[in-house]
């Protein structure tokens, strides 16, 4: 009875250490996904406000709930790689050159880069979301030019959330967009920027989206 007990009291100290491990590591991601926003002028929220609703469209596509977590957690990572990308170009006011575009592009490669050598499923999901939250469903993207289901799922789910939550937020060169007109072109580009069977989702899930907006407001709204 004294080793049965032990045992108990054994497997709760194992799960408790193993609850703070993943704790800690989720913060860092989290935190590094930070750094990227904050030398981009972006805040905090941006990250979180994506990847809940990264995590919403997942479950609303029919993906299992572990893998809708993981996308949840690994996406606060997509834009990691524009630590590598210089104040000039990353912090320019006004139209990048072509030169310029080349180097703001190499962000995604850069994240790639930086998030490869973990072959854990949620480094293995944060790279392949780094690497293809640009890619568009007609090929026309980059940096590979991935066409349709060339694209990860993840990444394919990112791009959406992303892309929506920047046309709601303010930014130094627009005003932010109303709901309705974030998802007209959400649902406009279904086919040629994104997955035409994703793209409508964000539409079915915005009373959900809209309380993750209401709870995470940017400071100056």
């Amino acid at each position: 009875k004294q080793i049965k007990q032990q045992n108990i009291i054994l497997e709760r100290e194992v799960k408790k250490r193993t609850k703070e491990l993943y704790d800690t590591r989720q913060q860092v991601i989290q935190r590094l996904g930070l750094a990227a926003e904050y030398r981009d002028n972006e805040t905090g929220n941006h990250i979180i406000r994506m990847s809940k609703y990264s995590k919403l469209l997942a479950l609303a596509y029919g993906l299992p709930e572990k893998q809708a977590d993981l996308i949840l957690n690994a996406s606060p990572m997509h834009d990691i790689g524009k630590i590598g990308i210089p104040d000039n170009v990353l912090l320019k006011p006004g139209k990048l050159n072509t030169d310029e575009w080349k180097t703001m592009q190499s962000h995604v490669v850069i994240g790639g880069d930086l998030l490869a050598g973990d072959d854990s499923e949620l480094m293995v999901i944060a790279r392949q979301i780094a690497l293809h939250h640009h890619e568009k469903w007609d090929g026309n993207g980059y940096p590979e030019g991935l066409k349709g289901e060339e694209i990860s799922i993840e990444g394919r789910i990112c791009a959406i959330a992303d892309v929506f939550d920047a046309l709601l937020s303010e930014r130094p060169y627009k005003k932010p967009w109303t709901v309705e007109m974030a998802l007209e072109l959400i649902e406009s580009e279904a086919g040629k920027q994104f997955d035409p069977d994703l793209a409508p989702l964000i539409r079915q899930i915005l009373p959900e989206v809209q309380v993750i907006m209401e709870k995470y407001t940017d400071a100056s709204d």
